[in-house]
């Protein structure tokens, strides 16, 4: 998209961020030298894949890709190509189904775990309660795990349902509780089954330390439902008083890519990154930051608070855009150290813009 009106940016860096901004803002967007110091210039495949997809997903959009792009020219169906996982492109679709003019089922087939992006497992746990808060709460809003697929190779697939809202309520989301249970699931593929089990009891023995109610059960998926390439990983989630979710994940090294990894080492690394992400605390997790702000940012013209713990350094750049497309600030609030559990955290407020689906006739 170009215009006289439009935003200019430099370089590949948040590029799916600022397309699905632009999207939802109605602002034209103008990003040039991708790359253009590589030997390599333009567009990734993989990014010229979230392109595709967001042209699936709106309607009206003009995309326009000069030589140095090097794009390879209701329900949608679209292959994620295996740079990068399925949740590479859920994020973005998080960001835009409440506000389609229909109902979305989009069903994407590519890597669904893996060592960059937050797995659909986790997503699946954190994102879809935190999307409910927002009042996208029906039956219809659902994340399904048809296939896994491990990188490389790839092979998995994932049916993403989603309601529409004409608005999207303000939270107030202030008190994360205490933590009342953990959960997770150990998923092995195209390797023994056994090595499921063995992570399921490497995690436990560092978890049980803190709290009894632990269960984490095994996903071994065999024939066409595993995927092409042999994995596996773990994908813990604590759930507290007051319906928090906090997350962390771990995968085993591609096929190829890497020393092996041992099932035991994995589990308890994974157990201490869940206990780090308690420590660091809040009543959004560090993966979902940015679904949070940008529904506080889009909500009625009434004050929403939530409580997070650090900014991500991708927060933080979420916040600069979220101001120049939406001219919208937080308020953000350390809290004093003596009421802190934990590390430090903020509070960050806003007043919604009214942001409204107009193909929404009803709330």
């Amino acid at each position: 998209m170009a215009g006289s009106s439009a935003f200019r940016w430099e370089g590949a860096g948040c590029l799916r961020m600022r397309l699905s901004l632009a999207a939802l803002s109605g602002r034209a967007v103008r990003i040039c030298g991708i790359r253009s110091q590589e030997l390599n210039p333009g567009l990734r495949d993989f990014e010229a894949s979230f392109i595709r997809l967001l042209d699936k997903v709106t309607n009206g959009s003009r995309i326009e890709i000069n030589e140095t792009g090097l794009l390879h020219g209701g329900k949608i169906e679209h292959d994620c190509h295996t740079q990068r996982s399925i949740g590479y492109y859920l994020e973005a679709l998080f960001y835009l189904a409440p506000f389609m003019k229909r109902p979305l089922k989009a069903t994407l087939r590519g890597v669904t775990n893996d060592q960059t992006d937050p797995s659909v497992d986790t997503l699946k746990v954190t994102a879809l309660p935190l999307m409910k808060r927002f009042g996208i709460d029906d039956e219809g809003l659902e994340l399904k795990v048809v296939r896994r697929g491990m990188a490389p190779g790839g092979g998995g697939e994932v049916i993403f349902s989603c309601p529409v809202r004409r608005f999207l309520k303000p939270v107030q989301l202030t008190d994360p509780g205490k933590i009342k249970r953990i959960r997770g699931v150990a998923y092995s593929v195209r390797v023994s089954p056994q090595i499921a089990n063995r992570i399921v009891d490497s995690a436990r023995s560092i978890l049980n330390k803190f709290i009894p109610d632990i269960y984490i059960y095994t996903d071994h998926m065999k024939g066409t439902n595993s995927g092409k390439s042999p994995g596996f990983g773990l994908s813990l989630v604590a759930e507290t008083t007051n319906g928090i979710f906090l997350s962390a994940e771990l995968a085993s090294n591609p096929q190829g890519q890497g020393s092996p990894v041992l099932p035991e080492d994995l589990g308890q690394n994974c157990a201490k990154l869940l206990l780090e992400e308690v420590y660091r605390g809040g009543c959004v997790d560090s993966i979902n930051q940015s679904l949070a702000l940008l529904y506080m940012a889009l909500g009625q013209q009434d004050v929403s608070k939530v409580q997070i713990g650090p900014l991500s350094p991708y927060t933080i750049e979420f916040l600069r855009h979220l101001k120049s497309f939406f001219q919208i600030m937080f308020k953000i609030e350390a809290k004093p150290l003596e009421e802190q559990k934990g590390g430090e955290k903020v509070l960050m407020t806003c007043i919604g813009v009214g942001f409204s689906n107009i193909s929404k006739t009803v709330t």
